[in-house]
């Protein structure tokens, strides 16, 4: 599928693509993307850094959010779209939620379950990921 799909932020002042394949889709329960999103989780895609492309990024700031990881926000809207870390080089992390057009799959699993807030009642069988060690 060498489908680009179209994503911005909520005022329209940071736009991108991303290009299919993706390499993930999950729903993050980490208590940092929580806070970040004031949300009981986050659904962010993965794709390769080289399947990503800013189209109009005037408004792009990176925030770093925990040693070697940083979130990309728009600076006019507050919305937060990006994520990438050394944990995971070459990757880009985009929120599924701020793309114009369905993705190449699915949500695949819950990760960082461990931390999942408990007035929230999950009603799939996804695979439900502690928080990785390492």
């Amino acid at each position: 599928m060498d489908t680009e799909i179209a994503g911005s932020c909520l005022c329209g002042a940071l736009r991108f693509s991303i290009a299919m394949p993706s390499l993930w889709c999950a729903h993050c329960h980490c208590s940092m993307c929580q806070r970040a999103h004031g949300s009981a989780f986050v659904t962010w895609v993965g794709v390769p850094a080289g399947n990503f492309r800013l189209i109009a990024d005037a408004s792009l700031t990176w925030f770093n959010s925990s040693p070697g990881a940083e979130r990309g926000f728009c600076r006019d809207c507050g919305s937060s779209l990006f994520f990438r870390s050394e944990r995971w080089p070459g990757e880009i992390h985009v929120t599924l939620a701020n793309l114009q057009a369905p993705i190449d799959r699915a949500p695949q699993a819950h990760v960082f379950h461990d931390s999942h807030v408990a007035w929230v009642e999950l009603g799939d069988a996804l695979p439900r990921k502690p928080v990785p060690e390492g």
